[in-house]
């Protein structure tokens, strides 16, 4: 038995396992430790250890919202598991984007047919974008997996008239949204076509009416009910984040418009920086090749399209397409991210193309895998994230001769958590906030990217408020410095 599997699916199985050689190789030197990766276990470090629970989940970049909860719960038994190191939930999430290489063959050859199955999650496993996307703790790396699922249920509801899946693919949309508030651009196609047919089950008096209209209210509960931690925050904080939600959309001058065909010029655009971020290695040349030769292909399809697949298509198709305008909405830089509710669709439509016509599209197949290749994250060294934190807070430690101690952090694109999680997890003690208490010494890491390393009479609150202070010593850490400060006579005098 297990050996006809293997036979049947063995190029699956390659992919997959490239997949995970490219995920799960040295995670813990190319996964990313920075402010947010530290700030998240931070909080669920105190919810399993405390019992702190938490209302609300990571702070969106624009427009101080907050994310539902549910990423955190979701990652929380990986970092019990791993004993509180944070290699854990990387090592999860890395499981995750794995699963989505089988979900998007899953859904292909569902929807199309083997071979465009194998062309996508190949060409998901090996795009640098998504491996870059997929090793380290943050939100929006769950998305393209429940983006898929919660498309990938719901219309199969329709298909197999099984309107029970309704409330798993809530559940999934919960997820999405709880990855990213981008995922709202998901609602358009899902909304538009659950109309259409609410109106024709309605004029032809259906019998599918009845399952249809519970399983839809069922799966609207179901997601009210997921807003309720986000709700019991706003109650405590005086609506902190509706009121941050309406301006949002009220004060639109930096943020978005609302006017769908303000989008139609930049499609092009958008087209082309999605098909070069995911399909040509972020190669800009091989880009505008692979999007003329894409749009050419989607025109020919449309035109001579398998009437058998109209229907998986154009959920494609649109899921695509809307993405797009919502994306074009938005005023502000769009980074890779933030089309991860885009990922898999992208892969997917190419590799039907590339299916569907084979010369060209076998030819695009490998201009695709060798620039993915060629920009493959091994090509570079590890960053080592995660190491030199560890090496600098044992410096640190050792540093403090075993006394109480205060800490700041010098940077420009980075904040504290990551050091302040490793401090405390070796000796929590001795680290002491400085709202608690001013000690005799003040540990300054800097990292001098961008910023000038001077800590004497910084303005930053957690060095300034320490008072008047002195270098005692200094030393440098893969290329990151540390100074160790102490008052100056004038300071102890007056603290005394």
């Amino acid at each position: 038995m297990l050996k006809k599997f293997i036979f049947k699916n063995w190029i699956l199985i390659i992919i997959l396992i490239i997949g995970a050689f490219f995920r799960l190789y040295q995670i813990d030197g190319y996964m990313e430790f920075l402010g947010d990766q530290g700030r998240d276990v931070s909080i669920i470090r105190d919810f399993l250890k405390n019992g702190d629970l938490f209302f609300i989940g990571p702070q969106t970049s624009i427009g101080n919202m907050y994310l539902g909860p549910y990423f955190y719960y979701l990652i929380t038994p990986s970092l019990w598991l791993a004993n509180f190191s944070p290699v854990g939930p990387a090592v999860f999430i890395a499981l995750i984007n794995i699963a989505t290489i089988f979900l998007i063959y899953f859904v292909s050859n569902r929807w199309f047919n083997r071979n465009t199955g194998l062309i996508a999650a190949f060409l998901f496993a090996i795009s640098p974008v998504v491996i870059k996307y997929s090793n380290f703790i943050w939100n929006p790396n769950i998305m393209p997996f429940f983006a898929l699922l919660f498309i990938y249920l719901f219309f199969e509801s329709f298909r197999l008239q099984k309107y029970k899946f309704f409330i798993w693919a809530s559940l999934a949309f919960v997820m999405v949204i709880n990855s990213h508030y981008l995922g709202l651009a998901l609602l358009p196609i899902v909304g538009l076509y659950w109309l259409f047919n609410l109106i024709k089950f309605i004029k032809t008096k259906s019998k599918l009416l009845k399952p249809f209209l519970i399983n839809s209210l069922i799966a609207v509960v179901i997601f009210i009910l997921s807003l309720t931690p986000q709700v019991l925050f706003d109650i405590k904080h005086q609506g902190q984040n509706v009121k941050a939600l309406i301006n949002f959309f009220t004060y639109r001058e930096t943020t978005v418009n609302i006017k769908p065909y303000k989008a139609i010029p930049k499609l092009p655009e958008l087209f082309n920086q999605v098909n070069t971020r995911l399909l040509a290695g972020k190669d800009e040349t091989v880009g505008i090749i692979i999007s003329v030769v894409l749009a050419i292909g989607l025109l020919f399809y449309i035109i001579k399209k398998p009437k058998s697949k109209q229907f998986s298509f154009w959920i494609i198709f649109s899921w695509y397409l809307f993405g797009l305008i919502a994306l074009a909405l938005y005023k502000q830089h769009i980074y890779d991210h933030y089309f991860g509710f885009l990922f898999p669709v992208v892969f997917i439509l190419a590799a039907l193309l590339i299916n569907r016509f084979k010369i060209i599209g076998y030819c695009a197949l490998a201009l695709i895998t060798v620039f993915s290749l060629f920009n493959n994250p091994f090509r570079w060294s590890p960053n080592d994230q995660l190491a030199t934190v560890q090496k600098i807070d044992d410096s640190i430690i050792q540093a403090s001769n075993s006394q109480k101690y205060n800490f700041a952090l010098l940077a420009k694109q980075n904040y504290d958590p990551p050091y302040k999680y490793l401090l405390t997890q070796k000796d929590s003690s001795k680290l002491v906030s400085l709202h608690d208490q001013i000690t005799d010494q003040l540990f300054v890491v800097c990292e001098p990217f961008q910023i000038d390393c001077n800590p004497i009479n910084n303005p930053e609150w957690n060095v300034a408020a320490f008072g008047w202070a002195k270098i005692d010593s200094q030393w440098e850490i893969n290329g990151i410095k540390i100074f160790k400060l102490v008052h100056t006579q004038t300071t102890q005098n007056s603290l005394k």
